[in-house]
C-alpha cells in the first residue's frame, strides 16, 4: 500500500510539473485526436500592461535600528512573463533597545550603518500563476522573481566609532550594488492588486575592523503593497 501511494504521488507530481496555457494531456482511452487542457486560460493578462505599486516596508537587517519606510515601483510587461521595472525605497531609522543597551553598558556607541534610500532598475520574470478558492471566492495570483542594479545610499558612524572619545557622528555613503527580489501578487480585479515582496540588496562597504577594506553587505526588506495596472 505504501509503495502504491508513493507511486501515485510521484505520478501526480510528474504530470503537474509544467502546465501552461498550451499544455494538454493525451488520454489513451480517448480518440487519438482528442486532448484535455490542463489549465484554463489566464484571466489577468500582463503583456503590454503598465503597473504602479506603493507599499510599506519593514527592514529585516538592522540590529541597532528600528527601520521602516516606503516603497514605490513602476514597470511595464513587454511579454506575458517578462517586465522591466524601476523602484525606490525610502527609509526612516530610530535607535532601538539594542542600541541603548550597548550605550548604557559599554558607555560607548555600537557601529551602525543606516539605510537612507535605494533606487534600482531591473527585470522581472513571472513564470507562475494560479488561483485559489477562499471563502467561496476565486482569487488569482502571480509569483514573480526579479534582479537588477541599485544605487544604495546609507549613513554610518564608521569614522567616529573607532575613536573612543568621539561623539556619535554619521556620514553619508553611496555605493553601487545589485538586488534580488521575489513577490506574490493577488488580483482584486482587472486593475487593482495587493501583494507581499522580499527585496535583498547587496553592495560593498567597509566596517570598523578594517575601515579601508570593502566587504559585501546586505540589506533585506519585507514589503506589503497595493498596486494598479492598466
Amino acid at each position: 500500500m505504501l509503495k502504491l501511494m508513493l507511486a501515485s504521488m510521484l505520478g501526480l507530481w510528474a504530470a503537474g510539473t509544467y502546465a501552461g496555457e498550451e499544455s494538454t494531456y493525451d488520454f489513451l482511452w480517448l480518440d487519438p485526436d482528442k486532448a484535455v487542457y490542463v489549465l484554463q486560460n489566464k484571466i489577468h493578462k500582463k503583456e503590454n500592461t503598465l503597473y504602479v505599486d506603493v507599499g510599506y516596508l519593514a527592514n529585516l537587517t538592522s540590529t541597532f535600528q528600528d527601520t521602516r519606510g516606503i516603497a514605490v515601483k513602476a514597470g511595464y510587461y513587454f511579454h506575458e512573463e517578462w517586465a522591466v521595472e524601476a523602484m525606490y525605497l525610502g527609509y526612516q531609522n530610530t535607535n532601538n533597545d539594542n542600541f541603548r543597551n550597548v550605550q548604557l553598558l559599554n558607555e560607548g556607541f555600537p557601529f551602525v550603518r543606516r539605510p537612507e534610500r535605494t533606487t534600482g532598475v531591473g527585470i522581472v520574470w513571472s513564470p507562475f500563476y494560479g488561483k485559489i478558492n477562499t471563502f467561496n471566492k476565486i482569487v488569482y495570483f502571480d509569483w514573480s522573481f526579479g534582479a537588477g542594479v541599485a544605487q544604495v545610499t546609507t549613513k554610518s558612524n564608521l569614522k567616529s566609532v573607532t575613536v573612543s572619545s568621539s561623539k556619535d557622528i554619521y556620514a553619508s555613503e553611496n555605493n553601487t550594488g545589485a538586488y534580488l527580489k521575489s513577490a506574490m501578487k493577488f488580483h482584486i480585479n482587472q486593475n487593482w492588486h495587493v501583494g507581499v515582496e522580499w527585496v535583498g540588496t547587496y553592495y560593498q562597504a567597509p566596517g570598523p575592523k578594517n575601515p579601508k577594506q570593502d566587504k559585501v553587505r546586505s540589506n533585506n526588506d519585507l514589503i506589503f503593497q497595493l498596486g494598479w495596472s492598466y
